[in-house]
């Protein structure tokens, strides 16, 4: 097995894998900061693992027997990201009916890892600065300040120095969380990787899913390593993960459907594939990977008997996400979306 192989030149703690020299130097970088209390600001393009780092850094840090809490700083509202993070009093607004702790309070002794730092609002960074300055804050109506003790690590996958040149992001509060900084490489600057990635989603599936699936050909193999992975090792995850849902690399070609490596057509086979008007490289492209999520989502509705809770669980996709596909795609059956979920859009 290709893990077993690669031997000491490949890490796997968890989903922190690596075999490159650019990711040796972070592993290098990760290692020297984990024990200490240095804030770290991590970069990189959405889905190269900016979560597996602070995680790593988490572990292997003096509060890994402390609660690591996340909070994604672009799924909320400003009023509520307040709310999440610092907490509330009761009584503090319409429905407060008892005090609440935030994502501060709940950390404390341990990590607090505030994803797409970049999104939170003006108004509330001058808060997360006094946090950083002095380990203390006070509650949404509160009159008193709570004093915690959290390791602050933040991540962003974008230009954070521009932002802070358009006044979109406070100076003094990028210097505070910038002590250390991390740029993870997007996969494509990394692709030595994949065959060690594929393997371990595999791995995993075979898993979670309790299916047997075999190693993938070098056909495939040789598409995977062709494609530039723009939503990088997620991207990876999710054509790995459909692969073990259907058994077939066929779900892998269709997925990659600009970089299928099929026999071509004979004469007359292929001219119903493409728009009468004219071949349209972006149209046959989106119309072949909504196909293949249809697909990949219909499947997952068959094997939970249509639970959808369960399909999302599988999918590894929030809820509502799965809810908005159904519509999207338009999946009927027993997995039609009724009005009660459909509220969640209004």
């Amino acid at each position: 097995m290709i893990l077993e192989e690669m031997g000491e030149i490949m890490e796997c703690d968890g989903m922190f894998i690596y075999t490159s020299e650019k990711m040796h130097r972070i592993k290098k970088i990760i290692d020297q900061v984990a024990d200490t209390d240095v804030t770290v600001l991590i970069q990189g393009e959405s889905g190269v693992g900016k979560e597996v780092v602070a995680r790593y850094i988490h572990v292997n840090s003096l509060r890994r027997d402390k609660p690591f809490m996340k909070v994604n700083c672009a799924a909320l509202p400003q009023e509520l990201l307040e709310s999440e993070l610092f907490g509330y009093e009761k009584g503090a607004f319409t429905g407060a009916y008892c005090q609440k702790p935030g994502k501060f309070e709940l950390a404390h002794g341990g990590t607090i890892f505030l994803d797409e730092i970049a999104e939170i609002p003006l108004s509330l960074q001058a808060k997360l600065l006094q946090v950083l300055q002095d380990k203390e804050f006070s509650r949404l109506g509160g009159k008193v300040d709570v004093r915690v003790d959290v390791r602050v690590l933040v991540a962003t996958n974008k230009n954070i120095e521009e932002a802070v040149k358009k006044g979109e992001f406070r100076e003094d509060l990028y210097y505070r969380l910038n002590v250390v900084n991390i740029t993870i490489p997007p996969l494509r600057e990394r692709k030595e990787e994949i065959p060690i990635f594929v393997e371990y989603f595999i791995d995993k599936y075979v898993k979670k899913y309790n299916k047997e699936i075999n190693s993938l050909s070098e056909r495939t193999m040789e598409t995977l390593l062709a494609h530039d992975w723009l939503g990088n090792v997620r991207e990876l995850e999710n054509m790995i993960q459909r692969y073990a849902v259907f058994g077939s690399e066929k779900a892998i070609v269709d997925g990659l459907s600009n970089l299928i490596q099929k026999d071509l057509p004979q004469e007359g086979e292929g001219q119903s594939f493409f728009p009468k008007n004219g071949l349209s490289f972006k149209q046959v492209v989106s119309e072949a990977v909504i196909e293949a999520e249809s697909k990949i989502i219909r499947a997952a509705l068959e094997l939970t008997h249509w639970n959808r809770k369960k399909a999302a669980m599988m999918l590894n996709i929030s809820y509502k996400a799965l809810l908005y596909k159904i519509k999207k795609f338009d999946i009927g059956s027993r997995g039609e979306v009724c009005a009660e979920d459909l509220a969640i859009f209004s």
